[in-house]
């Protein structure tokens, strides 16, 4: 998985999968969905980021595997 955020545009991108993107899907405003050809979910874009979350948890990302 790889996750990148994008200060200038202000977007944060997770890709779950490096097949190749055939479809997205905005599911709600400004939270976009990439789909493959097996219609299963390989990337995830969120949009206007700094209106969604403190800017504080911008600087540093955790992950947690249970």
């Amino acid at each position: 998985m790889k996750v990148r955020f994008d200060q200038k545009s202000d977007a944060l991108y997770f890709r779950l999968d490096e097949s190749p993107i055939v479809e997205s899907e905005e599911v709600k405003p400004g939270v976009i969905l990439d789909f493959n050809a097996k219609n299963q979910v390989v990337g995830v874009e969120i949009l206007k980021v700094k209106e969604r979350v403190p800017e504080a948890n911008l600087k540093e990302m955790k992950f947690e595997v249970a």
